[in-house]
C-alpha cells in the first residue's frame, strides 16, 4: 500500500512550478512530434520532476515546510524505492524518444542525486547548487524538450534559449529558499538566498530576471516576434505586481518572507508564465 507521506513528498503538483521551460521549448518547435510532445511533457511531469523531489525529501528529512508543503510527514524506506522506480520508468520511456533525450535524462537524474545526496551534496555550496539548478532544470530541459519534440531531432538548439531558460529557472530560484534560511542553515546548507540575505535576495531576483527578459526580447526579436514579447508582457504584469508588493513588505519586515507569501509568489509566477509561453506557442504556429 502506497503511504500518503510517499504521495506527498514526491510532491507532484511541484511539477507545475516547473512546467514554463517546456512550454517555452514547446513554442519554439516549429514541426512538433504531437506523440513525442505529450510523452516528454509525462516524463518530465509526472515521473523525473517528482522523483527529484522525493529523493530530495527523502534525503532532507525536512521537519519544516518545504516547497510545496507547508506540513512535511517524514518519509519512509518506501519514497526512496518510490523514486527509483519513477526514474527507472522516465528512463525506458525516454529510450522510446531517442538516445540523445534518454541520454540528457540520465544526465538530469545524476545531477539531482548529486544535489541531495549526503555524501556529495551540492545543494551546500551556494553558488554550484544554484548553477547545478539552473543548468538542468533551464538550460538542459529547453534543450531536451526542443530536441525530442522535433520531428527532425535538431542537435544544435538555440544558445540564446538555453540561456534564458536558464535564467528564467534562475531568477525565482533564490526566493523558494526565502523561508527556509534558518532550516538550511542548521541542516550544513547554506543557500544562495541565505548569503544574499532576504533584502538581497529580491535584489538579485530583481536582476536576473531582468537579464532573462531581455534575453527572451532579443530571441524573438531574431525570429521576427518582437511584438509578440510585447502580448506577452500582459501575461506576466501580475508577476510583477505581486513581486513588488512582497518586496516592500519585506523590506519592512523580514517574517513576512514566510511560507504562504512564498507559495502564492511562485503560484502567481507559475500560472502567468506558463500562460504566457502557451499563448506564445499558440500563436507561433497559429
Amino acid at each position: 500500500m502506497i503511504r500518503s507521506s510517499t504521495i506527498q513528498l514526491l510532491r507532484f503538483h511541484f511539477s507545475f512550478f516547473l512546467m514554463p521551460v517546456y512550454w517555452f521549448a514547446l513554442s519554439q518547435v516549429p514541426d512538433a512530434d504531437v506523440q513525442n510532445s505529450v510523452l516528454i511533457f509525462v516524463i518530465l511531469h509526472l515521473l523525473i520532476y517528482p522523483a527529484s523531489n522525493g529523493y530530495n525529501s527523502y534525503m532532507d528529512r525536512d521537519t519544516s515546510s518545504i516547497g510545496g508543503v507547508k506540513n512535511p510527514q517524514m518519509p519512509t524506506r518506501q519514497l526512496f524505492y518510490a523514486t527509483i522506480v519513477l526514474d527507472l520508468l522516465g528512463l525506458l520511456l525516454s529510450a522510446f524518444v531517442g538516445t540523445w533525450f534518454f541520454m540528457g535524462i540520465l544526465a538530469f537524474i545524476a545531477a539531482s542525486k548529486a544535489y541531495s545526496y549526503r555524501g556529495i551534496r551540492l545543494k551546500k555550496y551556494p553558488v554550484l547548487g544554484y548553477l547545478t539548478v539552473i543548468i538542468f532544470q533551464g538550460a538542459l530541459v529547453f534543450f531536451l524538450v526542443t530536441h525530442g519534440s522535433s520531428q527532425s531531432h535538431p542537435l544544435h538548439v538555440s544558445l540564446i534559449g538555453m540561456i534564458t531558460a536558464s535564467l528564467l529557472v534562475g531568477g525565482f530560484y533564490p526566493l523558494t529558499q526565502i523561508y527556509q534560511h534558518m532550516q538550511d542553515k542548521e541542516d550544513g546548507v547554506v543557500t544562495l538566498s541565505y548569503q544574499l540575505g532576504y533584502r538581497g535576495t529580491f535584489l538579485f531576483t530583481a536582476i536576473v530576471y531582468a537579464v532573462a527578459m531581455s534575453c527572451l526580447a532579443f530571441f524573438l526579436y531574431q525570429k521576427d516576434g518582437f511584438y509578440k514579447f510585447g502580448l506577452m508582457q500582459i501575461f506576466l504584469l501580475p508577476v510583477l505586481v505581486y513581486f513588488t508588493w512582497w518586496f516592500l513588505k519585506v523590506y519592512k519586515n523580514t517574517a513576512e518572507a514566510n511560507f504562504s507569501n512564498t507559495m502564492r509568489m511562485n503560484i502567481i509566477a507559475s500560472l502567468c508564465t506558463n500562460a504566457a509561453f502557451i499563448f506564445l506557442s499558440v500563436i507561433e504556429k497559429y
